[in-house]
């Protein structure tokens, strides 16, 4: 990312390896430096990149502000390119077809819906944990964080068992893909467009009590959702239902896992859990970018005037250690009221899973440390590999010893 001045085209603002390592830093100067920078993506196009909390909150709820890639000025953007059967779905969409769609997804979703996976979620957890007694070392992230969401949203669109490998491996290669081999992420884009299609026919010839079933009802039943809208809609519910909770998830473990006094807080008093899980989503949350959005019409952002279609990207990162709304942002405080951040989202898309990614993490950290109290990092914090991505912050890597050594302390009560 760097300064497209003209006055001084090569001058870097950021260097992109320290800002895939540490967003905070990076951000946190920008934030500094003014609420919004004119700056040139890793993508090699101009950017508006806004940092402080307050510019960023109302942007986030600003109408003018449009997902739809259609309001982008010619050439100014670029994206995964998706076949149209999947690029149809609510990250790309305004009102009134995203009020539509979403309305359609809260009649089903339900709260109800979402307490109903309490229970299958503990014994998911607990199985994967189970592979994992008896070794001293393990990797979180394969055998923990990355298969236990997969599991959910195979669960909640009724996947079938026997599928489920294929089905991971090929979301894998789409939200995790390998640099070296791009055609491996466009191969599983087809694979899962071929298998969302052969999965939608099968719950229609065989409903089951599942998330796509009762989708399939409301499309056909009340004809407000064309076939490429419902497919584009459970192909967003596995890439956003599936990536921003394993990183949420294996960031949460590797801040407690850093920060000794505040998990030895948390398993002394369970009642911290649900306050807990909001400052992890804050301190280290899964998105360090909101996705990209265009302007309708010229508009003033943080007293910096936006060109109508011009790409404006807004830190997450930036606004959750702004110390204008978070007192001493950068330290981990699990008794923080961290309510108002924006992991999560805010406005007309805030993000229709937030129940169920805040019931995943809070089950996944406290399965985890019932299960090994004595849980601890195998490298220093610094040395934890991060993916090498603006667009999501998460791990490649969680190495963790899971038993007791010489001199180690912090047993203490349950986390749940």
């Amino acid at each position: 990312m760097s300064n497209p001045d003209p006055t001084s085209p090569s001058e870097p603002v950021v260097d992109s390896a320290e800002l895939f390592q540490d967003p905070y830093a990076v951000y946190g100067r920008l934030r500094e430096e003014g609420p919004v920078h004119r700056i040139t993506g890793t993508d090699g196009l101009p950017a508006w990149l806004v940092t402080r909390y307050d510019d960023v909150r109302r942007a986030l709820a600003d109408p003018r502000l449009s997902l739809d890639k259609r309001n982008a000025t010619p050439g100014g953007y670029r994206g995964m390119a998706l076949p149209p059967a999947l690029d149809a779905n609510l990250l790309n969409m305004d009102p009134p077809d995203h009020t539509r769609i979403r309305r359609m997804v809260t009649k089903v979703f339900t709260p109800r819906h979402v307490e109903g996976l309490r229970v299958p979620i503990r014994r998911a957890a607990d199985r994967l944990l189970d592979s994992l007694a008896g070794q001293d070392e393990a990797d979180l992230i394969p055998s923990y964080a990355a298969p236990l969401p997969i599991t959910v949203i195979c669960d909640l669109l009724g996947v079938p068992q026997a599928q489920r490998p294929d089905f991971r491996a090929w979301t894998d290669a789409l939200v995790a893909p390998d640099p070296t081999r791009p055609e491996r992420a466009r191969e599983a884009v087809g694979r899962l467009l071929s298998f969302f299609t052969r999965l939608i026919a099968d719950k229609r010839t065989r409903p089951a009590d599942d998330l796509l079933s009762a989708l399939i009802a409301v499309r056909d039943e009340e004809d407000r959702l064309s076939e490429d809208e419902l497919m584009s809609l459970a192909f967003l519910i596995l890439v956003a239902g599936y990536e921003n909770t394993v990183h949420l998830i294996g960031n949460a473990v590797a801040a407690l896992l850093a920060h000794p006094d505040q998990l030895a807080a948390l398993r002394a008093d369970a009642g911290l859990l649900d306050r807990a899980v909001e400052e992890l989503a804050r301190y280290d949350g899964p998105v360090p970018l909101a996705i990209r959005r265009f302007p309708t019409e010229d508009i003033v952002i943080g007293g910096a005037t936006v060109p109508a279609g011009e790409t404006v990207l807004l830190s997450l990162a930036a606004a959750h250690r702004d110390p204008r709304r978070f007192t001493d942002p950068d330290r981990l405080d699990l008794g923080r009221d961290a309510t108002g951040h924006l992991a999560l989202g805010h406005g007309i898309h805030y993000c229709l899973g937030a129940p169920l990614a805040r019931m995943e993490t809070g089950i996944a950290l406290t399965a985890l440390f019932d299960r090994f109290p004595g849980l601890s990092l195998a490298v220093p914090p610094q040395d934890l590999r991060r993916r090498p991505s603006m667009r999501s912050r998460g791990l490649l890597a969680l190495p963790v010893r899971t038993a007791d050594r010489p001199g180690r302390t912090g047993r203490g009560a349950s986390v749940g």
